[in-house]
Parts: C-alpha cells; structure tokens; sequence
C-alpha cells in the first residue's frame, strides 16, 4: 500500500513539532552549528577551564545539555520519516544529516568527561558537594564512576569522529532488512498464492494452515540464506566494534563494557543464562505437551504460534484494541488512562498501518520535546492488540518520565525498558480473561500468556546466550564464518526447543534476521523485563500502583537495579526469575486441564 493511502488519522503526528521537512531543514540550519572551525563556539568557550570552580562546570552543563537537548528534537523527527518510508530520498537524506550532526556534536563534546576527570579527588568532591550542581549530582556521579575507562580528551574525540563509519553495520543490516530484501510469494494448502513481508510474516505464521505456515518459515529464512556471507560480515563488523571499543576502554569483556556503565555486574546475565538453563526441562514438557495437543507427528519451528485452541478468534479493529487497552489499565488510576486515550486519539501517537517501504516491526520513540511516537503494523488480530499495548506501555513510561524529570534524567536505562511494556500486556492479557466467558476464549488467552513467556523470557535467553556466544568469539581471536554460526545456533535451538521439536536446516540462519544483534547485550532484558513486570503486577494488585508510577516517573535519576528495589523488585536475586518459570509451569498445567475437560483438540490443516 502507498503511504498516501493511508487515513491522516491513523499516522502518526509528526508535524506536531515540525509541520513539514522545509521547517525541519530551517531549524537544522539554524542549529547545526558553524561549518568550519568549532562549530559550537559556545561549548568550546568551557574547554580547559573547568578547574575555575562549581560555576563554570553548572553553566557547562547547561549549555552541552541544552545543544543535545535541540539535536535530539532534530533527530527524531528525522529517524521517524526516514522509517515511514525507507527508500524515500529526501527523508534518508534529512536521516542521514541528523545523523551526522549528532556524531559532530559528539566529537566536539567528548573532551567534557575526560577533563572533569583529571580534575583531583578533592575538586571532584566538591563538584558533587556543591548545592548549585545539586541538580546534577547523580549525573557527575556517573561520569566520575567511569574515570578508569575515560581517555584522554584526544582520545575521545578521536573515537567519537570513528563512531558513524563504526555504526555502518547496524546501518547496513536496517537498510538491507527493512529497503532491499523482498521475499517471493507463498502459497497456502489451496494453492492460492500470498504476498510475504516482514509484517505478514507474523500473521502467517498463526494461520491454522499448516502449508501456508510452513512455505512462509521457509522462504524467508531461504532470502535470508542467499545472503549468509554477507550477513556474517555484518554482524561480526558489529561485534569487532564492540570489542575495539571494550580494548579502548580498558575492560575486561564486551559483556561488561556494555553493563558497567549502568552499574550492572555481570553475573546479573550470567545467572540469567545459567538459571533459564536449569529449568529448559519445564520449556521441553510444554514443548511434548504441544506437539500432543496438535496431534502432529513432528513439531516444527513454524507450529509454535498456532494457538492451541482452534476456532477461536479475538478481533478489534485499532479504535476498539485502543479502547480496550486503555480499560486494562485501569489499575493505574484514571489519571494515567485520560493521557492514554489522549496519546491514541487526540495526539496521535501510533503510525498503524504497513505501507510500502515502511520499517518493520514495531518501537516506541520520541525526545523530551515530543509526544511518544508507536511504529507498528496493525492487523485486526489478537497480536496486534497486544503488540499496541507492549508500544503504550513503552510511551507511557515515555511520558511520565519526560513529564516528571529534568533532561539529564529524562531517559530511563535500557535495563528497565522491557518492565512497562511487559507490565502493560499483562494487564491487558487479564483484562481479557476477567471481561471473557467463552471458555474456549478463556482457554485461547491462557495459551497466549503461556506464549508470552516462551517468547520473551525462554527464547530472549537464547538470544542472549547466542549473542554472548559472539562476542566470546571475537574475544579469543575466533573468525566469526556461516558455518559457525549456524552449527552454534541450530544446537541452542536443539538446547532451548528439546526433543519434541524436529529442526529444519533453515532454524540454522535465523541468527541473520534479528536486528537485536545489533544492539550491543540488549535482548537479555526482555527476559529480566518480564520477570521484573509479573513482579510489579501482583504488587499493584496487592498494594496499589504509587510505587510502580513513581518507577515510571523516576527515569533514569537513579541505576536500574536501584529503581526496582525502590519499586519493590531484587533483580540481584533469581527470585524474580524463578518465579516466572514457576508461573510458566502453572500456566502450562492450567492449560493441560482447560483442554482436557472441553475435550478440545487443534485442527491443522494438512
């Protein structure tokens, strides 16, 4: 579909803080800063003199932050139509300057750090004593804390005027993934034939049609094959840069370069792995007890989104999901459901709708000086529903923490991102179960919940374990090559799937297609995320939610670990994941007996 199809209504409002590209080119002029010499003059007037005292690093601070802070509104709506429409020229183009600028901005600021750093102990001291930086205390602490692994002021512009040729990979693989691949066709049991994008990946691959299932798995990961050495290069560029940047920074593995700047030990991901490791036999009987209920005499990688209820259909169109979802939030108070609803309809948060070119997939974006911004693909089905509640959950965590803290604590830490969105469809996910009679419904969302968890929790560890995998790799001088790869992660999908579950050669390149990879050690808080937000529902249900929205209010004014410990949640300790393998196996058991007493059984089409 063309984008100028598509209803202004259902697209999201990005001309709410620029009415069109030539006013966004204006402001980019305005700010981009002078082109030859420094071109921020009124940063660089700050450069060797911050030894003068409190005041001068209070009025440094401003003045970097208040530049970030109008970059980052230039950026976003820049990146926001660039992913309307990858291949549009004046968008990548308007993409790709913002991009650079920022990058500038970067590299005529990276001696800020390293010069607050070779201030002595007792200047340091007094900067974070200092009632006028009081405002920024936590902010200079952070900054302090990485004083072993900040270079030099040269160092560190030499390295950020590196970052944008050291970011081509992720680039590259965006460009390739969401621009240039395109997947042939795919037929269904009739042999009718169906268009295959990334977005109707997902909604082939629940269809009870088994043929059309299969063919869909098959040839997307087969595009993806074609291109294997290609693929390989890119994610190994992306991970020689994470490993160039933890020599540079003097730390002993990517893993922990990646966690020690939120204040994160690494046996917070090792025990992940480790205790996820433990308990695969309770994934294996779901898996056993799947491939039963199907009544299929092999189980493949394309059976595992079928519900195992058949006949049951949960549909919305966007109007209604984004109503529902609005009454599942309603533990959170009236407050936080009037600025909801206003997001959906009055403000126009949410792009809805594929159109040619669009960026697959689905995020929630935006700066302090926007509203939030939901990218998706919405189809009338019951993934889409909680797909838009995973995005909301995301923007309302967005816009409480843009509303209630100042720009230098206004983003929150990627260690707490998953924990609203996760939070946010299991209330939605409850709010059907409590509004359903239909048994057969009910059964259906047990299966969903049950899914969730597979999908988040079980297969983002995997993710996780694969990507460690890597980065090990690279650490002791292994070429990363396709052959390697595939046998790796074919034998983590054998580990994490069990028995029950025939393998096709195609598994082996799924590693090509997750754009997470690309993300430096992220997917592993999908699984903590999940296991922090079933925590936090059962506290809001117990205790009321003014803990959980001072979490949401709090940015990142504090480390991760320490702002769920506030909220009521140890991620130090494994209780919170063990729980949630607990709450699988019960959900799975609960399953076994809905099934068993409506007597009901899958029907796949052959």
């Amino acid at each position: 579909m063309d984008r100028a199809e598509i209803p202004m209504q259902a697209r999201w409002d990005v001309e709410a803080f620029y009415p069109s590209l030539e006013d966004w080119k204006k402001d980019f002029t305005s700010k981009e800063g002078k082109k030859e010499g420094e071109r921020w003059p009124e940063l660089a007037k700050f450069r060797g003199r911050l030894n003068e005292g409190p005041h001068l690093v209070l009025e440094l601070l401003e003045c970097a932050l208040g530049l970030e802070r109008q970059l980052s509104k230039l950026y976003t709506y820049a990146h926001l139509r660039h992913d309307e429409d990858v291949g549009n020229d004046p968008f990548k183009e308007a993409f790709l300057r913002a991009t650079a600028l920022i990058q500038e901005f970067r590299k005529e600021s990276c001696w800020i750090e390293p010069e607050l750093l070779q201030l002595s102990p007792s200047q340091l001291d007094g900067l974070l004593k200092a009632a006028s930086l009081e405002p920024y205390r936590f902010y200079l602490e952070r900054i302090i804390r990485l004083k072993p692994h900040t270079l030099n002021a040269a160092e560190e512009e030499l390295l950020a005027g590196a970052a944008l040729a050291l970011d081509a990979p992720e680039r590259a693989f965006g460009a390739f993934n969401n621009a240039d691949l395109r997947f042939p066709a795919v037929l269904d049991s009739q042999g009718t034939s169906h268009p295959l994008t990334h977005g109707k990946y997902a909604v082939y691959m629940r269809s009870p049609d088994r043929e059309l299932r299969k063919n869909t798995f098959l040839t997307l990961h087969r595009a993806f094959s074609v291109y294997e050495n290609t693929l390989c290069e890119l994610v190994q560029g992306e991970v020689q840069k994470h490993s160039f940047y933890t020599k540079t920074r003097s730390f002993p593995s990517c893993l922990q370069a990646a966690l020690f700047p939120h204040h994160i030990d690494t046996e917070v991901y090792t025990t992940l792995i480790a205790t996820v490791r433990k308990h695969l036999p309770t994934l294996h009987r779901y898996m056993a007890f799947r491939k039963e209920a199907l009544e299929l005499d092999e189980l493949h990688l394309y059976d595992m989104n079928i519900p195992l209820v058949g006949d049951v259909e949960i549909k919305m169109d966007f109007d209604t999901a984004a109503r529902f979802i609005v009454a599942s939030v309603a533990p959170l108070g009236a407050e936080y459901q009037k600025n909801l609803e206003k997001g959906f309809f009055q403000d126009r948060w949410v792009d809805r709708y594929e159109n040619d070119r669009k960026r697959s997939g689905a995020y929630s974006s935006g700066c302090y000086d926007s509203r939030p911004y939901i990218l998706m693909n919405y189809y009338d089905e019951f993934n889409s529903i909680m797909t838009l509640s995973h995005e909301a959950g995301h923007s309302m965590h967005s816009f409480l923490a843009w509303k209630s803290q100042p720009y230098q604590y206004a983003s929150y830490p990627i260690f707490v991102a998953e924990i609203a969105s996760t939070f946010h469809e299991e209330l939605t996910l409850r709010h059907f179960l409590a509004t359903m009679d239909d048994p057969l419904k009910k059964a259906y969302l047990i299966n969903q919940q049950i899914e969730a968890i597979r999908n988040t929790f079980f297969r983002q560890v995997m993710f996780a374990e694969f990507e460690l995998k890597l980065h090990q790799f690279v650490e002791q001088g292994i070429p990363l090559t396709p052959t390697l790869l595939k046998k790796e992660y074919r034998q983590l999908v054998a580990d994490y799937f069990g028995p029950a579950v025939t393998l096709d050669p195609e598994v082996e390149i799924e590693w090509a297609r997750v754009p997470h990879f690309y993300y430096n050690f992220y997917v592993y808080q999908y699984a903590t995320g999940i296991s922090a937000a079933h925590a936090l529902v059962e506290l809001v249900l117990k205790e009321g939610s003014e803990k959980y929205l001072k979490f949401l209010s709090s940015g990142g004014c504090r480390y991760p670990l320490d702002l769920l410990q506030a909220a009521g949640v140890d991620m130090r300790s494994p209780a919170a994941l063990e729980a949630t393998m607990a709450h699988f196996a019960a959900l799975t058991d609960e399953l076994k007996k809905a099934l068993k007493a409506a007597g009901l059984k899958q029907k796949v089409c052959p």
